[in-house]
């Protein structure tokens, strides 16, 4: 028989539970081709490395699955289910826009650059779309790091190979004048959970790992 436990005995853990509104999104490693595509159009790296993430209003940690495919005949009567792929969802950010338009600017002309046509001018009428390699358009350094207001803990997420998937419409309008918002889906190949630094690696903390197995 369990004995019911007092209150105060658990108190403790949900009184020291994490909150939603303190992280951090930094985009890095954007390739030099793209960084230069954006830099003739006034939106310069440091923006994008130190302001655009914090122009972050709302995001998402971000999720995975396993794709499974049931076995049939190791055990008479019963059906196994194993994983084969690991599978990563889409995550949406929501930003503020700057009275700059650089924000704006920035994920038009990432987007832009992905499909990347016959020149310049986007008015010909002869205008196509044909896209860049991925090489020269994903980012392998953007991480989201959640943390609390003590920053005692941390969780960081590195992605890699992510780079915006979809820019949804923004409504504008003259009634009810509010601060301008958009919304960017993006997408990656993966990601990872920890610190990945050099240093962290010497130290024997990266991926979570504590630091007093270090050597």
């Amino acid at each position: 028989m369990v004995k019911p436990r007092r209150i105060s005995d658990f108190k403790p853990t949900l009184t020291n539970l994490a909150q939603t509104s303190h992280y951090q999104l930094v985009f890095g490693g954007l390739p030099l081709g793209l960084r230069q595509h954006l830099n003739v159009r006034d939106v310069d790296y440091r923006f994008i490395t130190e302001t655009s993430g914090l122009l972050c209003s709302n995001a998402l940690l971000p999720g995975s699955s396993m794709a499974t495919a049931d076995v049939r005949g190791n055990y008479t009567g019963v059906v196994e289910r194993m994983a084969h792929t690991k599978l990563f969802t889409d995550i949406n950010f929501e930003f503020y826009v700057d009275n700059q338009y650089k924000n704006l600017k920035f994920f038009e002309h990432w987007l832009e650059f992905i499909a990347n046509g016959s020149g310049q001018d986007q008015s010909r009428k002869d205008y196509f779309f044909r896209m860049e390699y991925p090489d020269d358009y994903k980012s392998y350094q953007t991480t989201l790091t959640k943390f609390d207001r003590d920053y005692q803990e941390e969780m960081i997420y590195n992605f890699y190979g992510m780079f915006p998937k979809q820019l949804t419409a923004t409504p504008v309008k003259y009634e009810g004048s509010d601060t301008l918002k958009i919304n960017v889906l993006m997408t990656f190949d993966r990601y990872s959970a920890g610190r990945y630094s050099s240093y962290d690696r010497y130290r024997g903390r990266y991926n979570n790992l504590k630091e007093v197995f270090a050597k």
